[in-house]
């Protein structure tokens, strides 16, 4: 579905979501945070709809951190039930367009319940054919644990002997990040106002441009997203060049 306010032409490969606010959007109607995180939902598969129909090839959304396990014990339990729920009822619609769903983060950390894991990999599996927009969930994500992570692998690799240290380059390393598929992200947007990236795809984003709109992500809506992907289309990306 084309819109009319936007070039066609320039749609961003990739966009990056940090979902802020859950928690405010339930506080500020004398809800408990975890009304929040169900209510945001809605406005992540509208988004992720709306990014296939407009044509953007990738989208990455942030669904927990690695710094989220401070959190409460209520809530984090809340969320590792509620993202498994959220696989086991919306897998089978994206799977039906042709979405194909990967998850970046450390998912072998032993805080994380089997059954959530197992989810996972029978999500990966069942969409790995498909060739339509990629989604992925940033799960147990944190951009500096994955960028120790990736160098880790590299040494492994070198102490092996199976890697030259002086064939390491910018391609080499990101092909030991958690989604080596990933291209460049191109539009990292943050609702709710705040002017963070909070360890989200730092190796991915280097020149990524930033939009923050002021609304709470459960009230996200495709209007937000088009005017995003306008205001990245009204800037210049100079890539260091000018």
């Amino acid at each position: 579905m084309s819109e009319p306010n936007l070039d066609s032409s320039r749609i961003p490969t990739h966009i990056g979501l940090i979902l802020d606010g859950n928690g405010r959007w339930a506080e500020q109607r004398a809800l408990p945070r975890t009304a929040g995180h169900a209510a945001g939902e809605a406005s992540l598969f509208a988004t992720i709809e709306s990014a296939r129909e407009l044509g953007v090839d990738w989208l990455s959304a942030f669904t927990f951190s690695t710094e989220n396990w401070s959190r409460s014990k209520d809530e984090v339990e809340f969320l590792m039930f509620f993202n498994e729920d959220l696989l086991l009822r919306r897998r089978d619609e994206l799977d039906a367009q042709g979405i194909r769903i990967f998850f970046a983060g450390d998912l072998d950390d032993p805080r994380i319940p089997e059954r959530n894991r197992a989810r996972m990999a029978e999500t990966s599996a069942m969409t790995a054919t498909n060739d339509g927009m990629c989604l992925v969930f940033a799960f147990n994500y944190g951009g500096r644990v994955e960028i120790a992570e990736a160098a880790r692998r590299l040494a492994l690799l070198v102490q092996q002997g199976e890697l030259n240290p002086e064939r390491i380059d910018p391609s080499t390393f990101a092909g030991q990040l958690y989604v080596p598929e990933m291209p460049d992200v191109d539009l990292v947007i943050r609702t709710s106002g705040e002017m963070r990236l909070s360890n989200f795809l730092l190796w991915q984003a280097a020149y990524a441009e930033f939009v923050f709109p002021e609304v709470l992500w459960p009230d996200f809506s495709r209007e937000d997203l088009v005017a995003a992907i306008a205001e990245y289309q009204r800037r210049k990306r100079r890539f260091g060049t000018a």
